[in-house]
Order: structure tokens, then C-alpha cells, then sequence
């Protein structure tokens, strides 16, 4: 009995780990465009706005691409979506490293936002939908898991890149990475998409999506890999319920949601859906070489930098995933969102008490080919935030050479304990790995009943993206108008609200099956 246990757990990892890897692809395709910034906006000549567009067209699709995946799996499946989410992500990683201009580029990105969406809706409904309900929490954040080591894989693979483009091999020559460094940054995702399309031929479908089309026999066998023969029979008895007295109301629709039963789950996933954006994690991970630059690291320390936001987003997820079904999932979000509000508060009062003076050794330095600097009034000027700063280079230097050299000057000028912003930093990524990363996700799989559940998740999913989009969009409108200080003080606001509701209405929902939680919650 000890080895058919063994076997049926090995079973649901190992399939649980190839549908993840669409969770690997999202977040490697949404955060290399991290280390890709500050390239294409010297080379497309980028305003604030239109860089945001660069970073968050990605999000936009997926947004779409969430409202359709859910409705969509359940039409033709689970496993035929994801399928062709890995074909989205390779067509994108080819598109992005080919682009010969600004808009093909943001065509390549809003395709690989729609496998994006495709799979971050789908990868854990699937899993959630395979799995027993005491291994739950633990498969479902298997996804998570993904995405975040695909965010890491990504911010290491810009840094490789940056290195080599700065080395004078003669492979290294031949492959161009000094001419092309950031195409071959957006290029190297088409490895893993196609490992991805090959890996799912050898995924069974969703057991529950075949009890809903009638495929008694093929869900039976896809369940036996993963429980004894009693069990899967106790189960499909059970599911069959659900299915039937879901199918005894009319259809599942999106209309359904506005139900009365339904509103006090989907006020739940429609707040932490908010929460877990608004507190600002893509902008820390599609912007972390540019807020490191902003601290006064140079180029090359802000991308070694945010390997270190990846890796620290690895091990608190790996936490997270063994905890989740001890303490559950309230406790969680307590103590990491508690933290997320501390550890921006930290980051805002540094960037305040922060000033800015420019020397003219390390004027002459950085701006050789400038001449007169003596006569620039910044220099020895001191300012007493970014904002004011940067618009002084601008006026003084030009747009042009302000821009290229923006990330030198402000390490030189900056006065502010790197130390604190690097831990404050680390600190937000850590709580927010260990919280808001993968408890939503498992929240989002448990809280709504069998028949809303691929509207339900859609529809929050797609507000998630929504204010993701939005974040993404307007952080360098922020860092450059408000600057880092109020920016990170919102983001802390924002935490200490969230933290109110999840202390006051969240409900707890480790090890229970998905239809006790529909009883219960589904009033």
C-alpha cells in the first residue's frame, strides 16, 4: 500500500511539475523585459510612457487572454490551451529577438502575453483539479514555484548576456551579444517554449473536465494514477454530484457571479486579487535593474542585484510551499503582507532622506566628451530629492545625454544608505514570495464552486491583470514626476489596507475538499 501511495504521489508531482512549466514561461517572459529597458529606450529613443507600454503591453493581453482561458478550457479542454500558450510563447520569443522597430516589438510582447494569461489562469486549475485535497496547497503552488524560477532563470540570463556583450571572444564576437544584447535577452525564451510543447503531449486531461463531458471511464483511469481504487471511486461519486446539481441550474456564465450566494467569495478573490498588484511586486521585478540604478548601483552591480530579488523570490516561495498547508493560508498573508507594508514604508522614508550632489571630478569623469561643465550650476548643487535632480540634468545636459548617462551620475550624486534600500528591498520580495505569490493562486483554485469556477477565476484573474497592467504602466511616469519616495509610501498604504481585510473577512480553507468549501462559502 506504502509503494501504490508512493507511486500516486510521484504520479501528481510529476504531471503537477510539466503543466508548472507554463508558469516557468510567464514569468521569464514577463520579467526579462527587466533587463531589456534601458536598451531599447536608447535605441527607440522611448519616453517614460512609452517604456511602460514596452513592459506592461505584455499584461494587457494577458488580461484578455484571462477572460477567454477560463470559458475556453472548459469548452476544449484544459490540456488543449495550454498547448497553445507554449505555441504563443515560442512565436513571441522569436518575434521580440528579430524586431526591427519599437511597434513589432510590442506585437511580439502582446502575443506572449496571451500565453501568458492562458497559462496562468489554466496551469493551476488544472493542477487543483488533479490533485487530492491534502497535497492541494503544496501542487498548486507548484506553479508559482515556476513562475518564480523562471523570473529568476530570467534576471540571471540578462546579466549572462550584459557580461558576454562586454567580452571580446571570438564566439562571443560571432554571436554579436555588444551589438545585440538585449534581442538576445528577449530570443533565449524559445528553449524552454519548446520543451513546453513537446513536455504537455505527455499530459492526460483534467478528470473533472472529463466527468463534465461524460467520460466516465478516461477520468476514472486518469484518477487511478492517483489514488487507490476506493478513493477515485468516492471521488468521482462526489464530483458527479457537483457536476449534477450544477447542471440541474443553468449554465455557468458570467452573470452567475452577480448572484447573492456568490458575493462574499468574490469580494475575497476580487480584494486579494488587488492586493497582491497594487502593492507594486512587477514593478520591483520588471523594473529592478532600474530601481537599483536609482540607489546609486551602476549597471552591471543592478543587474547582479536583481539575481539576488530572484533568488530571494525562489527560496521564500520554496517556504511558502511547505508551510501552506501546515499554517495555512491567512496566517501566511498575515505576517507576509504585514511585512510588505514595513518594508515599503522603509524604502520610501530612504529615498526621502536622500540627496544629490555632483562633483566636477566625477562630472568630468562620467561626461568626457562634454566640454564647459564648470559652467553647469548643478555641479556642486545640492539636491534634496530625485525628482529635482534629474530634471536639472535634463535642462542642463539635454534629454540625450541625460539619458544615456543617468545611471552613472545618480551613483555619483546619490547620498543614501545603499544597505537599507538593498534589504528594504530584498525584505518586500521575501514577504511577498512567502504571502501574496502563492496563496492567491491556491485561494482563487478553492474558493469558488465547480461550475463558476473557470468564469470565477477568469474574472478575478483578469482585475489582477488589470491593475498589474497599470502598475507596470505607469512606474517610470512615477519614479520620474512623483519619485521613489511617494511611490514606495503608496505602495506601503496600500499593504496596510489589504492587511485590514485579510485580518477581518479572509476565511481559512487548508484541507478541505472543493466541495465543502462550496457548501460552506457559497451560501
Amino acid at each position: 500500500m506504502h509503494t501504490q501511495n508512493s507511486h500516486n504521489v510521484f504520479y501528481v508531482a510529476y504531471i503537477s511539475l510539466i503543466v508548472a512549466l507554463g508558469g516557468f514561461l510567464m514569468g521569464f517572459d514577463a520579467s526579462v523585459i527587466s533587463g531589456v529597458n534601458k536598451f531599447i529606450t536608447l535605441e527607440f529613443n522611448l519616453s517614460e510612457l512609452e517604456l511602460g507600454w514596452a513592459v506592461s503591453s505584455l499584461t494587457l493581453t494577458a488580461t484578455l487572454a484571462m477572460m477567454i482561458s477560463g470559458p475556453l478550457a472548459d469548452k476544449l479542454g484544459r490540456k488543449p490551451v495550454l498547448m497553445i500558450a507554449a505555441l504563443l510563447f515560442l512565436i513571441s520569443a522569436v518575434l521580440s529577438a528579430f524586431a526591427p522597430n519599437f511597434i513589432t516589438l510590442i506585437l511580439a510582447r502582446m502575443i506572449g502575453g496571451l500565453g501568458v494569461g492562458a497559462a496562468l489562469i489554466i496551469a493551476p486549475m488544472y493542477i487543483a483539479e488533479i490533485a487530492p485535497a491534502h497535497l492541494r496547497g503544496r501542487l498548486v503552488s507548484f506553479n508559482q514555484l515556476n513562475i518564480v524560477i523562471g523570473i529568476t532563470v530570467a534576471f540571471f540570463s540578462n546579466y549572462l548576456i550584459l557580461q558576454w556583450s562586454q567580452e571580446q571572444q571570438a564566439w562571443q564576437q560571432a554571436l554579436q551579444f555588444a551589438e545585440h544584447n538585449w534581442r538576445w535577452m528577449l530570443g533565449v525564451e524559445a528553449i524552454p517554449a519548446v520543451l513546453y510543447l513537446v513536455a504537455l503531449l505527455f499530459v492526460p486531461e483534467s478528470p473533472r473536465w472529463l466527468l463534465l463531458k461524460g467520460e466516465q471511464q478516461k477520468a476514472k483511469n486518469v484518477l487511478l494514477n492517483t489514488a487507490s481504487e476506493e478513493a477515485v471511486d468516492a471521488a468521482i461519486v462526489e464530483i458527479n454530484q457537483s457536476i449534477h446539481h450544477d447542471k440541474a441550474k443553468a449554465k455557468g456564465a458570467i452573470r452567475d457571479l452577480l448572484n447573492p450566494s456568490l458575493r462574499f467569495v468574490l469580494l475575497i478573490g476580487i480584494s486579494i486579487a488587488v492586493l497582491q498588484q497594487i502593492t507594486g511586486i512587477n514593478a520591483v521585478f520588471f523594473y529592478a535593474p532600474m530601481i537599483f540604478e536609482q540607489s546609486g548601483f551602476g549597471t552591471d552591480a543592478s543587474f547582479m542585484q536583481a539575481i539576488l530579488v530572484g533568488i530571494i523570490n525562489l527560496v521564500f516561495t520554496i517556504l511558502a510551499i511547505s508551510l501552506i498547508d501546515k499554517i495555512g493560508r491567512k496566517a501566511l498573508l498575515i505576517v507576509g503582507v504585514g511585512g510588505i507594508a514595513l518594508c515599503m514604508a522603509t524604502l520610501a522614508y530612504q529615498f526621502g532622506a536622500a540627496t544629490y550632489q555632483l562633483s566636477i571630478e566625477d562630472a568630468q569623469q562620467i561626461l568626457v566628451s562634454s566640454p564647459s561643465l564648470q559652467q553647469l550650476p548643478l555641479i556642486g548643487q545640492v539636491f534634496s530629492n530625485d525628482v529635482s535632480f534629474k530634471a536639472a540634468l535634463v535642462a542642463q545636459l539635454g534629454a540625450d545625454i541625460a539619458s544615456q548617462h543617468e545611471s552613472s551620475l545618480i551613483a555619483a550624486a546619490i547620498n543614501l544608505n545603499q544597505q537599507v534600500v538593498l534589504v528594504g528591498l530584498l525584505g518586500f520580495v521575501a514577504c511577498f514570495a512567502v504571502s501574496l505569490g502563492p496563496v492567491m493562486w491556491v485561494l482563487f483554485s478553492e474558493l469558488f464552486p465547480n461550475k463558476v469556477r473557470g468564469i470565477a477565476i477568469s474574472f478575478v484573474g483578469l482585475i489582477n491583470s488589470a491593475i498589474s497592467f497599470l502598475v507596470q504602466f505607469i512606474f517610470p511616469w512615477e519614479l520620474a514626476t512623483l519619485g521613489a519616495s511617494t511611490t514606495f509610501a503608496l505602495y506601503s498604504l496600500f499593504a496596510t489596507l489589504g492587511l485590514m481585510i485579510v485580518i477581518r473577512y479572509l476565511p481559512e480553507t487548508k484541507g478541505r475538499s472543493l466541495e465543502e468549501l462550496e457548501v460552506e462559502l457559497a451560501r
